[in-house]
C-alpha cells in the first residue's frame, strides 16, 4: 500500500518527495521517462518505488508535481483511475516570459481547470506558493513553511494538512476550491518579484509566510 503518488520527477516533486519521506510516508513516483522516476526514488530512498505514466497511481494522495499544461494531459491521460483519490494540484498558471498574468481564463484558475477533467476526484490547490529550495528544506529563517490548503472536500483538505503537518509545515486552510484563484494570484506577483533584476538576492528562495 503506497500512501503517496507524486507524479513528475524534477524539483517541485523531489521537494515533495522530500517533505513525504520526512513525514514517513511511503511514496511512489510517476514520471513521462521512467528512468527519471527511477533515480528521484533511489534518491529519496525510504519505501519509494517508481515507474511510467503506464502505471497506475497507487496513492490514496496522487501529487501533480507538474506545470499546468503537462497537468492536464496527465489528468487526461488518467481520468476516471483518479476517482476516489485526493488529488492535489501545484501549478501557476503564468507566461514564464514576462509573469504579467495569468494564462487561465478570468473567473477560473488552473485547479479548477484541472478538477473538471476529474470530476470523480477530490481536487487540492496546495504547495503552489512555495518554490523547490525552500521546500525542500521545510522551514525558512526559522520558521516552518506555510502550505495554504483550498478544497471543495473537507475530507481531502484535512487529508492533505495532516501530510503537511506530519511533513514539518504549518498547513492553513483557505476555504473553497475557488480560492486557487487567489492563491495562483499571489505567486504570480512573488514569481514577478523572483524575475525583476532589482530583486536579485530572491535567488528563487522565497514562500508566501504569515506571520502571526
Amino acid at each position: 500500500m503506497t500512501d503517496i503518488t507524486i507524479i513528475g520527477s524534477g524539483n517541485m516533486a523531489r521537494a515533495i518527495g522530500t517533505r513525504a519521506v520526512a513525514a514517513g510516508r511511503s511514496l511512489q513516483i510517476l514520471s513521462r521517462s521512467p528512468e527519471h522516476a527511477a533515480k528521484l526514488a533511489a534518491e529519496l530512498g525510504a519505501d519509494t518505488t517508481s515507474g511510467g505514466l503506464g502505471d497506475i497511481p497507487e496513492g490514496d494522495i496522487v501529487v501533480l508535481a507538474l506545470y499546468f499544461g503537462p497537468a492536464q494531459e496527465v489528468a487526461t491521460h488518467y481520468g476516471d483511475t483518479l476517482s476516489g483519490k485526493t488529488v492535489v494540484e501545484i501549478s501557476n498558471p503564468t507566461d514564464p516570459e514576462t509573469f504579467d498574468s495569468l494564462t487561465v481564463e478570468p473567473g477560473s484558475s488552473a485547479a479548477e481547470e484541472i478538477a473538471a477533467l476529474l470530476p470523480g476526484a477530490q481536487v487540492v490547490k496546495a504547495f503552489n506558493t512555495t518554490f523547490a529550495g525552500p521546500l525542500t528544506a521545510g522551514a525558512k529563517g526559522g520558521m516552518p513553511l506555510d502550505v495554504f490548503i483550498a478544497s471543495d472536500s473537507e475530507d481531502a483538505a484535512n487529508t492533505v494538512a495532516s501530510f503537511a503537518a506530519a511533513a514539518g509545515l504549518r498547513p492553513l486552510r483557505v476555504g473553497g476550491l475557488r480560492h486557487a484563484r487567489e492563491l495562483e494570484g499571489f505567486q504570480l506577483l512573488v514569481m514577478a518579484l523572483q524575475a525583476n533584476p532589482a530583486y536579485g538576492d530572491f535567488n528563487w528562495a522565497t514562500g508566501l509566510k504569515i506571520i502571526d
